[in-house]
C-alpha cells in the first residue's frame, strides 16, 4: 500500500511551514534589544547580503528539499501503511529519534568542516552563508544551492533511511530539526528557551563560529557539541553584557590564548 498523501504532504510542507512561522515569531521579539546578541544596526550594516536576496535563496533551497523528500517518501513505500506506524512503541521513536540525530550531527560536522578548510569550497559556496555575519533566524537556510544539497538535503535523507524511522515520524524530527535550527540563528538569547537549557550548541554558541575569530571553530549543528569536543575544534564562550543593551558571546581567556 503507497503511503496516504497526507503524510507525504506533511513530510514535505511541514518543515518548510515550521521554519517561517518559527522565523516569524524572531521577526516580532527582534525588538527586544536588551536581547540580542548583536545590535539591530550591526545586523543591517554588517551583513553583506540583503534580506530579500536571503528570502530567495531559502525558498529555492527548500523547493529542493521538496523534491526530494517526495522522492524518498515514495521509494521507501511499504505495506505497512499509517496504521502500523501509530503502534510503534515509544522506546522505538526516541531510539530512531537519536540515531537521526547523531547521524544528521556527524554529516553536517564533517561536511561543514571540510567546506571551511577546502579553500575553493569556502570561496565558491560556503561563504554565501556568511556573508551573514550577524545571524538572524530567517537566514539559517541560506546556503549556496549546492551545499544546501549536500548538508542540508542529503544529511537529513541519511538520518531519515539509517534510522529506519517512518515518513510519519520524520514529520516531527525535520520540524523539531528545523526549529533548533532557526532557533541557533535567532540573534536573541531569551530568558526561559529551553534550547539553550537543554543544548549547549544554541545561539551563543554558533554566532561565535560566525564571527571571523570563530570560523575555524564551533563547525557542530544543529544538535549537540561532541564533535567539536572530540577533535579539538570547541571554543568556548561567555556572555556578557553590552553597554548599549543586550548581549555578547566572547570567547574565553584560554581560547584566545590558543
Amino acid at each position: 500500500m503507497e503511503i496516504p498523501l497526507s503524510d507525504e504532504l506533511l513530510g514535505t510542507i511541514m518543515p518548510i511551514l515550521v521554519y517561517w512561522g518559527y522565523s516569524g515569531i524572531y521577526v516580532m521579539l527582534g525588538s527586544f534589544d536588551n536581547y540580542r546578541l548583536h545590535s539591530r544596526v550591526d545586523e543591517d550594516t554588517k551583513n553583506l547580503v540583503s534580506k530579500g536576496t536571503v528570502v530567495k535563496g531559502v525558498i529555492l533551497q527548500q523547493m529542493i528539499q521538496a523534491v526530494v523528500a517526495i522522492f524518498l517518501f515514495t521509494v521507501t513505500g511499504d505495506d505497512s501503511g499509517s496504521e502500523n506506524v501509530m503502534q510503534r512503541s515509544a522506546l522505538v521513536l526516541v531510539r530512531q529519534f537519536i540515531i537521526a540525530m547523531f547521524v544528521l550531527d556527524t554529516w553536517q560536522y564533517f561536511m561543514h568542516r571540510y567546506m571551511h578548510h577546502n579553500k575553493f569550497l569556502y570561496r565558491h559556496i560556503h561563504s554565501q552563508h556568511h556573508r551573514l555575519v550577524v545571524p538572524y533566524a530567517f537566514g539559517a537556510l541560506y546556503n549556496h544551492p549546492l551545499e544546501g544539497l549536500l548538508l542540508d538535503t542529503i544529511g537529513g535523507a541519511l538520518s531519515f533511511l539509517l534510522s529506519g524511522m517512518s515518513p510519519r515520524a520524520s514529520i516531527f524530527f525535520f520540524s523539531f530539526a528545523t526549529i533548533k535550527t532557526v532557533d541557533d540563528h535567532c540573534g536573541l538569547w531569551l530568558p526561559g528557551n529551553l534550547f539553550h537549557v537543554l543544548f549547549r550548541n544554541n545561539t551563543a554558541y554558533h554566532d561565535i563560529h560566525h564571527q571571523l575569530y570563530g570560523t575555524k571553530y564551533n563547525f557542530s549543528q544543529p544538535f549537540f557539541d561532541i564533535w567539536d569536543r572530540i577533535l579539538g575544534t570547541h571554543m568556548p564562550y561567555s556572555l556578557e553584557k553590552r553597554l548599549d543593551g543586550g548581549f555578547e558571546a566572547r570567547p574565553t581567556k584560554e581560547s584566545k590564548e590558543e
